[in-house]
């Protein structure tokens, strides 16, 4: 039985239960008017956006790898070694670092070696060869401590040099193979054998009954030459004949004689006229008139005159003394003038009697059918010999084509190896490449336009670390219709364990100078005019009309001046 209180509760709750069901069935019932009412669009309302002050730059983005730069293949120029058999990797390539006169692999137990130099190794270097790519090798010989001449010319001295550096790694420079030294012995037995049929045919020819006076003639002339020339030379050596020589000498007696009586005549003359002649002794008579003082009686002179007539036949005999002795020597000249002329004519005779007879044995010889055979005897020595000295010229210590691999800067980093220890060297054998990193990536080939070389870059690796860059190379399209870029990094730090990993770059194709204002791109509207306006809100749903200039665009925003300033709010959507 149920309490007065129990019933009262219960009344109370069915009450709640009605009231509750009225009111819900009451807020869903509607008139025509409020269901109209409620299906009405909203107001519309206006899409701001504040107008900002900053630096806006406009960027094209990368995705790229990071890996090392200036990517090489490495080829071998020719054979390792001096044998052709099938060229095999002994010791294939390492990664790691290549200096110059560094080992990069071994081939049939041949080591290749790396030097410096822009011309690539094209042909083996043989002794006598000439070429820029030999003035690489004395250059870089040099720079590894080799004392050898930069000529140009693969000479002694570069050989020595070279067979030092290969000792110093352990090796051997490249010698002549057995094949080579058998062919020079060959060319060799080729040239004694030559100049033995040679030998042979001369002496069957000079022994020819046929030829033999002639040839006792030419002896005999060129016997008679030699005594003419003998006879010319000893009369140029001798001025004058013993005839010639005892005529002048008597000449040159005479004048001496005519000259001393010619002296002892004019000596006696002069005396003759210094010798007063004593007068007849007479009494002298004083005169009178004489006075003292007076001047005493002239003495008679000697007689002269036959003392005078010695005198002049004494110059005639002098003159005439003279006189034969100039004739004498002309006569002597006259004489070996003449001699000389003899001896000269003599061995102009002997010559042509030697020319007539060496002729005549020439032409007996050419009608002689020995001739022939020497003759064909002589040419096979020749081509002998000529071939013998063009092998000899290259033959000795070489350098082989596939032994040197000239890189244009050293070192590098052999990045990958191509080939394995056994197999065949028939292509690439590994890729170098430089010490510095790029990002290869590519771009669409419309964004491609704007991005130029020498632009800045910013790198972004997955673990947030930015380095800066620059864009050193954008080339032509790829197979998918893409553009292949490659950025360089600033630095190197922190990135050779990022080698290979994937980066983001963002190429920076321009930007504000400074802080300039910026709204959305959708918040600038283009007029009938061509003039860009923005419109800005001047209060809650009134807007004005600005006209702007635009600048540079970036991520959805661009660069305006015009009457605006920065917090002013500019319509992007009317909503």
């Amino acid at each position: 039985m149920r309490t007065p209180r129990g019933k009262l509760l219960l009344v109370l709750a069915v009450v709640l239960a009605v009231a509750g069901t009225g009111w819900g069935v009451g807020t869903r019932l509607r008139s025509p008017a409020d269901e109209a009412a409620a299906r009405r669009p909203p107001v519309p309302s206006l899409v701001t956006v504040e107008v900002e002050r900053r630096r806006l730059v406009a960027t094209v983005v990368v995705s790229g790898t990071l890996e090392y730069g200036s990517p090489r293949p490495v080829s071998l120029a020719g054979v390792v070694g001096g044998g052709e058999t099938v060229q095999r990797a002994t010791r294939a390539p390492r990664r790691g670092k290549l200096v110059e006169g560094a080992v990069l692999m071994e081939v049939n137990g041949r080591p290749v070696f790396v030097f410096a130099g822009r011309v690539p190794m094209h042909r083996g270097i043989v002794p006598g060869a000439e070429g820029d790519d030999v003035r690489q090798v004395q250059k870089a010989l040099r720079r590894l401590g080799h004392r050898v001449p930069v000529t140009g010319v693969f000479d002694g001295a570069t050989v020595a040099a070279v067979s030092r550096f290969y000792a110093r790694r352990g090796y051997e420079a490249q010698q002549p193979t057995l094949e080579l030294r058998q062919r020079r012995d060959e060319l060799a037995r080729s040239v004694r054998t030559a100049r033995e049929v040679l030998a042979t045919e001369s002496r069957a020819l000079d022994q020819g009954m046929d030829v033999l006076p002639l040839k006792l003639r030419v002896t005999g002339a060129r016997r008679d030459l030699k005594a003419a020339e003998q006879a010319l030379k000893s009369a140029r050596a001798q001025d004058r004949t013993t005839e010639d020589a005892a005529a002048a000498e008597a000449a040159e007696s005479a004048v001496r004689a005519a000259g001393e009586r010619l002296l002892a005549a004019e000596q006696e003359l002069a005396q003759a006229r210094a010798t007063p002649t004593v007068a007849p002794t007479v009494t002298p008579t004083v005169m009178p008139s004489t006075a003292p003082g007076a001047a005493p009686t002239a003495t008679p002179r000697a007689d002269t005159r036959l003392l005078e007539l010695r005198v002049a036949n004494a110059r005639a005999d002098l003159a005439a003394a003279r006189s034969a002795l100039d004739r004498a020597r002309e006569e002597a000249g006259a004489a070996r003038a003449k001699r000389l002329a003899e001896r000269e004519k003599a061995v102009r005779v002997a010559r042509e009697a030697v020319a007539v007879a060496e002729q005549a044995l020439r032409q007996a010889r050419q009608l002689s059918p020995a001739r022939l055979k020497v003759a064909n005897a002589r040419s096979d020595l020749a081509a002998a010999r000529a071939l013998l000295a063009e092998f000899s010229r290259t033959y000795g210590t070489t350098v082989p084509p596939g032994e040197i691999v000239f890189l244009p800067r050293l070192p590098v980093r052999l990045h990958k190896p191509a080939v394995k220890a056994g197999e065949p060297v028939d292509k690439a054998v590994a890729t170098v490449t430089g010490s510095g990193f790029v990002v290869s990536g590519s771009v669409d080939a419309a964004e491609a336009e704007r991005v130029k070389a020498g632009l800045a870059a910013s790198i972004e690796t997955d673990s947030g670390t930015t380095v800066p860059g620059t864009v050193t190379a954008v080339a032509g399209r790829d197979a998918k219709g893409a553009v292949p870029v490659t950025v360089t990094p600033a630095a190197v730090k922190g990135l050779r364990e990022l080698a290979g990993a994937p980066v983001t770059v963002r190429v920076t194709i321009g930007a504000t100078g400074g802080e300039a204002l910026v709204v959305p791109v959708a918040a600038v509207v283009t007029a009938a005019d061509g003039r860009a306006r923005v419109r800005v809100e001047t209060a809650p749903g009134r807007t004005e009309e600005v006209q702007v200039r635009t600048g540079l665009s970036a991520d959805g925003a661009v660069e305006v001046t015009g009457d605006l300033e920065p917090g002013e709010r500019v319509v992007v959507n009317s909503g």
